[in-house]
């Protein structure tokens, strides 16, 4: 087995990713997917030619790692089934969260102090309850929409509303996080309303069980998916 030799670690390994995919959209890809199993410190991907079709996931906690890895061995991401292993290495962020990390060589006082800032950042949302209070230095709002939604819920259906979408959510990202529930069908975004999609299941039993479980998922930080049935 792959990782016979290699101690569970917070930091996974990816690899036989579709080489294709731009950077970023991958990293938002992955982000997306397997923040499910739990927070997410950083994702790794590089373009370079001996890192092509490889990434890095680290996580904040070991047992959310090792949920990500035992689900999804082998889960066709980009048309390729991926191939999950324990780092080899503890991440940098890791190492310096307990103390353990070793300069490999001099950082830039510029990422540093960039570093620092996003940490927090990151601290002070976590320190409130949904994003609320006090705004996060500038960085985009997120409007959170459930009083609004839940005067107007729709009779539950086969066909998903979701809203409070970060603007750069594209249907791959989606569809990876819709189709693992029995029934799925398919992804429309509305290209005039960035921020906003449909899911599509073939009955409202398999499109309820998607909202139980994604409910208030957030693709990035700042952005609870705010998930209802359509309107007929």
């Amino acid at each position: 087995m792959l990782t016979a030799d290699i101690p569970p670690n917070q930091t996974i390994y990816i690899k036989n990713l579709n080489e294709k995919i731009k950077k970023e959209e991958l990293k938002r890809s992955l982000y997306a997917l397997f923040s499910q199993y739990g927070r997410i410190l950083d994702v790794v991907a590089l373009k370079t030619p001996k890192l092509r079709g490889q990434a890095w996931v680290v996580f904040d906690e070991l047992t959310s790692a090792s949920n990500a890895f035992r689900q999804m061995q082998n889960f066709p991401f980009y048309d390729k089934p991926m191939r999950i292993q324990y780092a080899k290495t503890k991440s940098d962020c890791i190492a310096k969260n307990d103390g353990s990390f070793v300069p490999r060589e001099k950082k830039k006082k510029q990422e540093e102090k960039a570093e620092r800032k996003r940490r927090a950042e990151e601290a002070q949302q976590s320190a409130m309850p949904n994003g609320t209070g006090s705004q996060n230095n500038g960085g985009p709002k997120a409007p959170l929409h459930h009083g609004n939604l839940n005067a107007e819920q729709a009779a539950p259906n086969n066909i998903l509303f979701i809203q409070n979408l970060p603007h750069e959510t594209t249907s791959m990202m989606l569809q990876l996080l819709f189709e693992q529930y029995p029934g799925f069908r398919e992804v429309r975004t509305v290209e005039a309303k960035p921020g906003i999609a449909f899911v599509e299941y073939e009955d409202e039993e398999q499109s309820s069980t998607a909202i139980q479980n994604l409910q208030g998922f957030k693709i990035a930080p700042q952005y609870p998916m705010a998930i209802t049935f359509a309107k007929k």
